[in-house]
This record gives structure tokens, C-alpha cells and sequence, in this order.
């Protein structure tokens, strides 16, 4: 439900109510004196009507509002009106707490820094609107906000997301810049002493956020500042900030650049474009190693995600960690090679979430033997695997993704891929993955015009437990020689390239083959 909100009168604490008051003083003047005509005392009453006539419509108009207040009004439990009205500061202060709280939601704004003396109420409305995870940080000289009252603490539970520090506002900025504190708005008191300094200090030091909004309260200083022959120093000072930040290039009104790679596309910072907050994903073969670590950066990256593996109990092992961390996540088990086992997790995943947008397909294996060797049991295995299960489930995901306009499908496929690894003989698995390649690019060619991109990452040597085994340590330290890099590939290398592959970041990216193996394939 919408809501007005109003203050109870004009008081001289405002431009309005100084120009209330002097015309109230003219027209006792102009009453009072019969040498001024008819006419003009007419103008001054109609003039002094509209200023003072405001607070009757909006009151009209108004639902009725709740104040709270810390310390200049007893604080009340919402939904209670006070018994006693409350005085205009409290009033006043209730009318900015609302529209700055109208601001915070508008800008879906975090992080909050509050350099000045504001009401408490102000401060708590703000903090309202946070979101749960958001905060506000209060410069203080002297702990006067009042939170620390358990009848603030009745009152709201957001007390707990204000900050209060207490100190000179000069060391206090300095500490948020040391620990790398950025905020979405600041907010500055015009009227206290050195806050031309602050506010230079806060765009100096990117404490406001670039694309982030800045409040001064206090500019006009009661119509002062912007009369000739003021002589005042704190007016002065006010009409000096006003300049500063008037013709400072940093803020909107002196915007200078326009384009995307400045603001960002849609208005989006790259990270924030990374994010997959409100997308599906699986992965396939997630119950261990590549596919473990994948699940795990698409989860922290936003998406809720399905772990799918031969063995449910891995599978599970992994959602169950995922969900430590407050990952949605399920755990499901399929034979990739069998077509009904495919349809069958897509089938659980679209009941479960509505639809699928990221398709990881990782489940491989590989059986080394010389080519000589090599069966044709052990051939059809790894294809039935590593190609024939990873097209089934790139064809299943991309129905659905086609239909929807929108989809990534990023497939696992090997330096293998690019070269031919050696000393190990592994002909079948060689082959697989450079059908991977090759089916990655031509549905990559497909349907990117449809809204769905293909992708494959193609991992070097990883180190997993299989190969320290004693079998496998003098292949080791051949491969640490054919490697530039020196060293294996860690699963966590690949968690950033499968999220940016996954993200609307790629959204250009299509049919490519990212090799991720140290420099190995350059050799």
C-alpha cells in the first residue's frame, strides 16, 4: 500500500518556514499600517496562504503516520501512536527518515556511511530498508544515536545492522579505506565542521561507490547561503562544499563518459555480470574431483545446483556440502550413456526448479592401453561415456534451453583434445575427447543464433588422489617435465572459467575450446 507522508507544520527550521514566518511578520507590518494599499496586503495574505496552507491538505491526504524516534521522542513499537504529539524536531525527522529510506530502496543500496549528527529515527528508517545482509556505518564523536538503548533494540531488529563509531570522523575514514570499505551511499551533514575535507576524502579515497549516491543535508542553511553579503563562516563553508561538489567531474551532473565499458553493460559491474543468481544448473560426474569443484563455484557463484553422478552417495556427499554453505542443491544419480537416465534428471530438475540454464556435462572416464590393445569393449565404454552420454545430455538440455531462448551448456573435454599426451597410451580416450571438441563447436555453431552457446574447457593434468597411486609416480614426474608451468593443474584452476562460461559475461562466446593445462599444449 502507497503512503503520504507529511510534518505537522511549517517551522522556521526550513526555507518554507523561514518564508512562512517573514511573511507573517510583513502582513502584521502592512496591517498595522494604513498607508500600504488594499492590493498588496491581499498579495501578502494569498502568499502567506500557500506557505502555511500546506499542512492542512497534506494532512487530509495523509494515512496516518507512526512516529519513532531515539531520545527527541519516546521510541514506539510500530503500529502504536504516541499518546503525545510529537515536537517539530522529531516531526521533521521523521518526514527525512522516509524519504532517505525511499532513497536506499531505490538504489538497492548495502552499505551505507553516515558522516554528521542524525536522529535516531532517521538512521533506523534507513536501516529498514536494507536488505539482510546490509549495514549502515555511522561516524560519531560522541555515541548520541541512542542504539545501544534496549528500546531501540525492542523497537526494530535493524539496530543491529547500524555501526556506530565513535571518534574523530578524520581517523575514522581512514580505517574503512585500510580495511577496502566501499559504500553505495554517503551521506554528509553540510553544517559540521570540516566536511568539505570529508567529502574529499570519501571521492579521493573511492569510499562512495561509482556509480553510488551522495546526500548533503544542510545546503541551503536556512536560505542563507545563497543571499549576498553573508559574513558567516558556517555559512560560508556550506556555500564552499556546494561549490566543490558542483564542479566536481566525479559526480553525475559533470558526467563526462557515457559508453558501456565505463558504466558497464546494462549498467552492471563485470563481477556483478558474473553472478548466476536465479539460475539452474547441473553437473554431471559432480560427485568427485572436477565435477565436485565445478558444482561448488557454480553454487557460490548464485546458481542452485543439481549434482548428478553414477553413484547417488557421492552425489550426495557433495549436495549435502553445498547446502552447508546455503547452496540449493540436489542429489541425483544417472548413467549418462542411457538416454531414460538422461531424461529422467532433466525431468527431476525442471519439476524441481522450473527449467535448467547452465548444462556442466564433466562425467568421463579413461582406460589406458597401446593402441594394439586396445578392445572394442573398452573403445565402446569410453565412447558410451565421454561422447554418446555428454551429446544425449547436450541434446536434452538444449531442447529445453531452445525452447526458452536462453541457455549455457559447457562440456569437459581434455588437452588430450590438442595433442597427444604421452608416455601414457590411451587411444579411445584421445579420440573421445576430440569428438568432445568437435561436437562442442558445431552445436556451438547451431544455436548461438537461438540463444544458446556451447562451450568446452579442455583441463591439463589435474592433481587428484588416482595419480599419486605407486603405479602412477613415474608418470608423474615425466608430465612435471612437459609442463612450462611446472606443476599440475589444481581443480580449483578451472572454477573461474567454468562460471565465466556459465555467465552472461560469454554471452559472445561460442563453440570455443578453453585449454587450461599450464602451457603443456604449447610443447
Amino acid at each position: 500500500m502507497s503512503r503520504w507522508v507529511y510534518i505537522d507544520e511549517i517551522t522556521p527550521e526550513t526555507p518554507m518556514g523561514l518564508i512562512a514566518e517573514n511573511l507573517r511578520k510583513a502582513r502584521e507590518i502592512a496591517h498595522g499600517d494604513s498607508r500600504v494599499p488594499e492590493q498588496l496586503k491581499h498579495y501578502l495574505q494569498k502568499a502567506l496562504d500557500i506557505a502555511v496552507g500546506l499542512d492542512p491538505y497534506l494532512d487530509a491526504m495523509s494515512t496516518a503516520k507512526k512516529i519513532a524516534s531515539l531520545e527527541g521522542c519516546q521510541l514506539k513499537v510500530a503500529g502504536v501512536e504516541p499518546k503525545v504529539k510529537p515536537h517539530k524536531e522529531c516531526a521533521s525527522g521523521y518526514l527525512k527518515g522516509q524519504v532517505l529510506r525511499l532513497f536506499v530502496h531505490m538504489v538497492g543500496a548495502k552499505r551505507i556511511l553516515l558522516i554528521g549528527r542524525l536522529k535516531g529515527c532517521v538512521i533506523l528508517a534507513m536501516a529498514e530498508a536494507l536488505p539482510v545482509d546490509g549495514r549502515i556505518t555511522a561516524c560519531a564523536t560522541e555515541p548520541y544515536l541512542g542504539v545501544k538503548s534496549q528500546e531501540a533494540s525492542d523497537y526494530s531488529s535493524h539496530v543491529k545492522q547500524i555501526s556506530v563509531k565513535v571518534g574523530p570522523t578524520a581517523a575514522t575514514l581512514e580505517e574503512l579505506v585500510a580495511v577496502g570499505e566501499h559504500f553505495d551511499i554517503v551521506f554528509i551533514d553540510a553544517a559540521q565542521r570540516n566536511a568539505v575535507n570529508d567529502y574529499n576524502f570519501v571521492m579521493d579515497n573511492h569510499l562512495l561507490r561509482m556509480d553510488g549516491v551522495i546526500c548533503v543535508e544542510n545546503t541551503l542553511m536556512k536560505g542563507q547561503v545563497y543571499l549576498e553579503n553573508i559574513s558567516d563562516e558556517n555559512v560560508l563553508a556550506v556555500r564552499k562544499l556546494n561549490n566543490v561538489i558542483n564542479s566536481d567531474p566525479r559526480v553525475e551532473q559533470k558526467e563526462l563518459v557515457k559508453d558501456d565499458v565505463f558504466w558497464g553493460y546494462n549498467r552492471c559491474h563485470i563481477l556483478d555480470r558474473l553472478r548466476l543468481d536465479g539460475k539452474v544448473a547441473y553437473v554431471t560426474g559432480g560427485g568427485q574431483g572436477i565435477g565436485r569443484a565445478f558444482a561448488h563455484a557454480l553454487g557460490e557463484a548464485g546458481a542452485k545446483v543439481a549434482i548428478v553422478d553414477l553413484v547417488l552417495a557421492k552425489a550426495e556427499v557433495v549436495a549435502e556440502e553445498l547446502s552447508l554453505k546455503g547452496i540449493k542443491s540436489i542429489a541425483l544419480a544417472a548413467d549418462v550413456s542411457k538416454p531414460e537416465d538422461v531424461q529422467r534428471i532433466l525431468d527431476a530438475i525442471v519439476a524441481r526448479w522450473g527449467t535448467v540454464h547452465i548444462a556442466c556435462n564433466n562425467a568421463g572416464i579413461n582406460m589406458n592401453s597401446a593402441s594394439e590393445d586396445t578392445s572394442l569393449e573398452e573403445w565402446d565404454k569410453t565412447f558410451n561415456v565421454n561422447l554418446r552420454g555428454l551429446f544425449l545430455c547436450c541434446q536434452a538440455a538444449g531442447r529445453i534451453m531452445l525452447k526458452q531462448g536462453y541457455g549455457k551448456i559447457i562440456n569437459t573435454a581434455s588437452m588430450a583434445s590438442l595433442i597427444v599426451p604421452h608416455p601414457q597410451k590411451q587411444l579411445a580416450y584421445n579420440a573421445s575427447k576430440a569428438g568432445v571438441v568437435k561436437l562442442t563447436q558445431t552445436l556451438g555453431t547451431e544455436w548461438i543464433d537461438r540463444g544458446v552457446r556451447v562451450n568446452c574447457i579442455s583441463p591439463g593434468i589435474v592433481d587428484t588422489p588416482l595419480i599419486h597411486s605407486e603405479d602412477l609416480k613415474p608418470l608423474v614426474q615425466r608430465w612435471l617435465t612437459d609442463i612450462p608451468a611446472g606443476k599440475l593443474a589444481q581443480v580449483t584452476d578451472l572454477q573461474a572459467a567454468v562460471v565465466y562460461l556459465a555467465s552472461e559475461a560469454s554471452d559472445y562466446m561460442t563453440g570455443h575450446n578453453l585449454a587450461i593445462e599450464g602451457g603443456q599444449s604449447l610443447w
